[in-house]
């Protein structure tokens, strides 16, 4: 099987629209007719790479290429030349899209003659043909091309949702970058379950905020950082989103205190919080509607804790907690994250890094509890080692953001020839480094409070709201002497 049985299904239904770009709108049949014909155009390209913004071109693009039976590449077009170039040269053979090409290009599409199905003679039926390439974030290290097989994007659609279930006019808002693994299984669900994609070329709260309001959207997906803006000029108009019927969030750990704000703005909304990686084909642990409710109006902590758990495993999906040895832990017990299923990849070029049972090493730190709600605590790679103690930066980095002053944290190790390394703490606010070091001494213990607090403007992010630590560990390695730390500002 193959992708483009999505995209058949779509087109079999009825003429409702599927994807709102600009001042376009397409139905499925017109869609599938792009496609066809971006397919035809693909011919002889050895893949198609596509640097452009979030577009009615992107749809045709991916299921172009999948007509063709060439991998779709989308790359992050933010990148420097020197950068773009670099990834480019893997992919000799390619068809470049950028941003400024797309509209020319869809017009000449439009004006192009509909293939035959011999004109495209691509194989449709190896679920095991390489159908996208997504180049991971890289937030500790390079970014790695991890590979997406037809048969992982199929298995996380049909075994997570039920074909045409949208009711007629929902529409869905997708502002989430298209180099993005949330861009790319944003527009297949939409599209199977029949929800009408209004695509934003950009991000800004205020436009989302519009947006929302002028189409009427139901649906829609943020990262942690595009939900605390809205959620602030929301907070500040004293308005709300009365279509809005679901909004999800991921992409990066949420501070609880953020889902709690916006739990406040949004009553009447329906919260989901989706934990997945690229490398799992997206979502494999959910916190749906029902379960955010339940905890933020629980008396029971061990209820009212899972607000900051990502939920519990969706179906095909099975999780394990285990120790750096192997060994499986018991509820509780926190360790590194394993996943398999049919729609974990886990491989990167030709290289996978499944084990022999089809498991799959996240490098994530988390813990089940008794009921299987997942919670995540941060990545292995972020630990800290002080004095012999391992240090989750995310348990500061929670107290931190909950001081009225700080909206922004992250928590990093320095080297230091006493205690092997030193707690640096860089948040971004306007308070007191003294008064917010004491603030965090008061609610966890002294080995967990920041030997330095550093005040800042920004946070080094990626565009899905990652932290990127090592251009802060960068950033302040070039700082000065670690006694001045906090007398300065990054």
């Amino acid at each position: 099987m193959n992708i483009t049985m999505i995209l058949d299904m779509a087109s079999s239904v009825d003429d409702r629209l599927v994807v709102t770009s600009g001042a376009r709108s397409v139905t499925g049949a017109e869609l599938k007719q792009l496609a066809r014909r971006a397919a035809d155009s693909f011919r002889g390209c050895a893949a198609v790479l596509y640097e452009g913004v979030n577009h009615l071109a992107y749809p045709v693009a991916l299921f172009g290429a999948a007509y063709a039976g060439i991998p779709f590449v989308p790359l992050n077009y933010r990148l420097g030349d020197v950068a773009l170039a670099a990834l480019e040269a893997k992919h000799e053979g390619a068809r470049i899209l950028r941003s400024e090409d797309l509209d020319g290009w869809i017009t000449g599409l439009d004006d192009r003659p509909d293939p035959t199905d011999d004109d495209l003679d691509a194989d449709l039926t190896n679920p095991d043909a390489v159908a996208v390439v997504i180049y991971t974030s890289g937030t500790t290290s390079e970014p790695k091309p991890a590979i997406l097989r037809h048969r992982h994007l199929l298995a996380y659609v049909l075994n997570t949702l039920e074909f045409s279930s949208a009711a007629v006019g929902d529409a869905a808002l997708v502002a989430v970058p298209p180099y993005h693994i949330a861009g790319l299984t944003n527009l297949m669900s939409n599209l199977y379950t029949g929800r009408r994609i209004v695509y934003a070329s950009g991000f800004d709260a205020r436009q989302w905020i519009d947006t929302v309001r002028a189409e009427s959207v139901t649906h829609a997906m943020l990262v942690p950082t595009m939900l605390a803006r809205v959620v602030d000029v929301l907070a500040g108009e004293g308005g709300d989103l009365p279509s809005l019927a679901t909004l999800a969030y991921g992409g990066a750990r949420t501070p609880r205190a953020v889902i709690e704000r916006a739990l406040d703005v949004l009553p009447t909304t329906g919260f989901v919080n989706a934990y997945g990686l690229t490398e799992t084909a997206s979502s494999i642990a959910v916190l749906g509607p029902d379960d955010h409710r339940a905890a933020a109006t629980s008396a029971d902590p061990v209820v009212r804790a899972r607000l900051g758990s990502v939920g519990r495993a969706l179906p095909g999906i099975d999780i394990e907690i285990r120790d750096p040895e192997g060994t499986v832990l018991q509820p509780g017990q926190e360790g590194l994250v394993f996943v398999r299923g049919d729609q974990i990849s886990g491989e990167y070029g030709s290289r996978s890094v499944l084990d022999d049972e089809g498991w799959f090493a996240t490098r994530d730190l988390g813990r089940l509890d008794a009921d299987g709600f997942l919670y995540i605590e941060g990545r292995a790679d972020d630990t800290i080692i002080r004095g012999g103690e391992n240090i989750a930066p995310a348990e500061i980095e929670d107290v931190l953001i909950t001081h009225p002053t700080v909206t922004e944290a992250a928590v990093i190790g320095v080297p230091d020839p006493e205690w092997g390394q030193r707690l640096v703490a860089v948040v971004v606010g306007e308070g007191d480094p003294e008064e917010i070091r004491a603030w965090v001494k008061e609610r966890l213990r002294s080995s967990k409070t920041p030997d330095s607090i550093i005040i800042t403007t920004e946070l080094p992010r990626t565009e899905t709201g990652k932290l990127i630590r090592r251009k802060l560990l960068a950033d302040l390695s070039a700082a000065a002497p670690q006694p001045e730390l906090e007398k300065n500002h990054a």
